[in-house]
């Protein structure tokens, strides 16, 4: 199966193009950068000019894996409806991946953990996960402030990529698991997982994943 993966959450985002067959067997044929700011302009041409330059069209493709948040409210949008109206035209299964629990299973690390990212505004996305060597499986998404998710994390390893999180929870005494910001390959190959476990949503089940409320986002953009 030809698979696209896409995740727009962030400051700079990522497309990635997969082969994938039985079992774990994903094979990334590709991972597009997208500038941050534009994505609304970028997304739908770099789609199209990655699936030309491989030698295939929007029909090849059998299934879409889209980060589903948690991050930028316009940024994850513009990536769901993007995913979201090719879906719908071509048919096609999607996997909706959180953004943490890409960062948590991109540690070796397995058992308990805990995925933060930065949320801004003094608080912390985190994820916690029981991660395994066949994925990993949700015990709650929620909004922490930093002494919270340093005061929950005492018997869990705390994976991030923001150097300033790990660099405070070190501080604290924990175990921590410093990566690289998870890119779309990562969304693929998770994708690829719940796909194949028969995990997928509809173009019209398909919804961002904020954590904090729409209503919270608004308030506080306009404040």
């Amino acid at each position: 199966m030809l698979l696209l993966a896409a995740d727009t959450s962030g400051k700079h985002g990522t497309i990635a193009l997969a082969r994938c067959g039985p079992g774990d067997d994903c094979t990334v044929l590709e991972v597009v950068p997208l500038e941050g700011g534009t994505f609304s302009a970028q997304l739908v041409p770099q789609i199209a000019a990655t699936l030309a330059k491989h030698g295939c069209s929007k029909t090849d493709i059998g299934g879409f894996a889209v980060v589903s948040g948690p991050g930028s409210f316009t940024g994850v949008r513009v990536g769901l409806a993007a995913i979201k109206a090719l879906a719908e035209v071509l048919q096609k299964p999607i996997a909706e991946v959180s953004l943490l629990e890409a960062i948590a299973t991109s540690s070796p690390t397995q058992g308990k953990v805990m995925a933060a990212m930065d949320a801004g505004r003094g608080e912390i996305y985190v994820g916690e996960y029981d991660v395994h060597s066949h994925g990993a499986g949700l015990l709650r998404e929620e909004l922490l402030t930093r002494p919270e998710l340093l005061d929950s994390a005492k018997t869990s390893t705390v994976i991030t990529a923001d150097h300033n999180l790990a660099e405070a929870a070190r501080q604290a005494g924990l175990a921590v698991n410093e990566i690289e910001l998870p890119r779309s390959d990562v969304i693929a190959r998770l994708g690829w997982r719940k796909i194949s476990a028969g995990e997928t949503v509809s173009p019209e089940a398909l919804d961002a994943n904020y954590i904090r409320s729409s209503s919270e986002i608004f308030s506080k953009s306009s404040s």
